[in-house]
């Protein structure tokens, strides 16, 4: 038997020639890792590019088409129970003294007039005929005079009462008294359940709606 024959072989199969099979190494471990990062870094490469190619046609709309959790803690939304600093400056119908006054020819008007306004809760103060720089010169429902610092306290909590009524100033110094002067279009006071609903809005507004965004 051949030195070249494998043991066992019983001679049945022989190697002849001059060549020989060579063993292949085997990879090594740590050559199997890099090529692995080595794809991996390829592929996030290939998506990064990809995304600025999409954000450079689209002029940047992908960024901007919605806000980040950045945006929401910047921008709370308005409190429903905030208050308005300007609603404090707005007295009670009880802290207003109404002086009521007809421009017009029908006798009785100032007296009702102020009876139903006593009602509602206001002060009365003067009731009679207006002076004559309004007498017969009231071509509405009526006027409402009053201080200059009763523009945005005394005259619109009054205005609930009479829909349509002009306010204007004058240069008395009782922003807390003002004249309603009865006009020749005058019927009668808002009735009452639309007076009350127009003095609740005027004195609790309801708070805008925000407009911050929602952020989930």
């Amino acid at each position: 038997m051949s030195m070249l024959t494998p043991p066992g072989m019983g001679g049945k199969y022989r190697i002849t020639g001059d060549k020989y099979p060579r063993m292949r190494r085997g990879r090594s471990r740590s050559r199997i890792v890099l090529a692995v990062i080595a794809s991996v870094a390829a592929i996030g490469l290939i998506g990064w590019g990809s995304l600025q190619l999409v954000d450079v046609f689209t002029g940047g709309k992908a960024s901007a088409a919605g806000p980040g959790p950045a945006d929401c803690k910047k921008r709370p939304s308005a409190s429903p129970d905030a208050a308005d600093p300007a609603d404090a400056k707005l007295p009670a119908p009880a802290q207003i003294k109404v002086n009521v006054l007809n421009a017009t020819p029908r006798g009785g008007l100032a007296k009702e007039t102020a009876d139903e306004l006593k009602k509602r809760g206001f002060k009365i103060g003067d009731v009679g005929n207006a002076t004559k720089a309004y007498d017969k010169k009231v071509k509405g429902a009526g006027v409402l005079l009053g201080a200059k610092k009763a523009t945005g306290a005394a005259l619109p909590v009054l205005g609930t009462q009479l829909a349509g009524a002009e306010q204007k100033t004058d240069g008395r110094a009782k922003p807390a008294e003002v004249d309603l002067i009865i006009g020749t279009k005058f019927k009668a006071l808002t009735a009452k359940p639309a007076a009350d609903k127009a003095l609740a809005a005027l004195t609790h507004p309801k708070p805008a709606p925000s407009s911050s965004p929602t952020c989930s």
